[in-house]
């Protein structure tokens, strides 16, 4: 047995007695664990149940300088057919939502369309964009997650952070929120729970524009294929999609990945497709876009284990 292995076996066992036996797995497939349906192995997937435990295990690793990932739902990320050599912790056990008036308190792991479903339920208006944005709670906030004219910036109070090994709660003034941007992201910030403030509005009218907002999410976007959502940001004074469309790249494929024939902005798994297919395809967009029109887009989708 390797010393590598072995030095593994003793992280597993003391990430067992922070989590429990039943919540630390070893060589877990990350295709499981990502909307791309793509990735190798993760040497440790551990999942704690609450902030306590997320914090305990992020401690660990940092006291044996073993890499970790926080992972939420998935949905932003391509991880290398290599797999991840370290520990993934998975925030799905962290997906409790409570209501207090107007006001939706999320742990980190929620998904975005549970918040957004709760906060229609409590007649409770402001959430209805993020009902089709498939990730959690703290990657939205991680990211400053939009779609369809609104934000998480226009809706979000405080978030509770672990930044170091402490716990803080930032109001949302001091985060630094802008496109695709945060200052959680910046500093390295892990997300345990976010508070929405909402205003009081008629369920059956919230419910019809979440019904509206998902019925153009799906005769636009490629749903019926995985992907990893809008595969480029927004450049500036442009639209990533229209300039994959015009460089006539709708419908481009390499190995099991293709450029939507859908929408532009969106990079599929065809079936089978591996993460070297995704990387070089997008390589091959950024290249023949800026050949064409001379924007490079850059990609909105992070990169784990490459």
């Amino acid at each position: 047995m390797s010393e590598n292995s072995t030095n593994l076996d003793l992280l597993a066992q003391r990430l067992c007695r922070i989590t429990g036996d039943g919540n630390v797995r070893t060589a877990e497939p990350l295709s499981a664990h990502t909307t791309f349906e793509i990735g190798g192995p993760a040497a440790l997937f551990v999942t704690p149940g609450d902030a306590q435990e997320m914090r305990d295990c992020i401690a660990l690793c940092r006291e044996v300088e073993e890499p970790f990932f926080v992972l939420g739902a998935g949905s932003n990320l391509l991880v290398s057919d290599d797999g991840f050599k370290g520990v993934i912790i998975a925030l799905s056990g962290m997906d409790g939502i409570s209501v207090d008036g107007c006001e939706l308190t999320c742990q980190a792991g929620a998904l975005l369309k549970d918040a957004s479903e709760a906060a229609c339920t409590n007649g409770l208006s402001g959430l209805e964009f993020a009902c089709g944005i498939p990730g959690t709670v703290g990657g939205a906030c991680f990211m400053n997650a939009g779609a369809y004219g609104g934000c998480i910036a226009d809706v979000l109070k405080e978030v509770t952070v672990l930044n170091g090994g402490s716990f803080e709660t930032l109001p949302v003034g001091e985060l630094d929120l802008g496109y695709r941007h945060s200052r959680i992201a910046d500093d390295d910030m892990v997300v345990v729970s976010a508070t929405f403030a909402l205003t009081p509005g008629d369920p059956s009218q919230i419910r019809a524009t979440m019904d509206d907002l998902t019925e153009q999410r799906t005769s636009k976007q490629p749903l019926e294929l995985p992907s990893a959502g809008s595969t480029f940001k927004r450049p500036e004074g442009y639209f990533a999609g229209k300039l994959i469309s015009d460089a006539g790249l709708k419908g481009f494929q390499l190995g099991g990945a293709a450029v939507s024939s859908k929408h532009a902005g969106f990079v599929v798994n065809m079936g089978g497709a591996t993460a070297a297919d995704v990387c070089a395809l997008i390589a091959h967009v950024q290249d023949e876009v800026e050949r064409q029109f001379g924007v490079r887009l850059e990609p909105e989708v992070r990169m784990l284990g490459f």
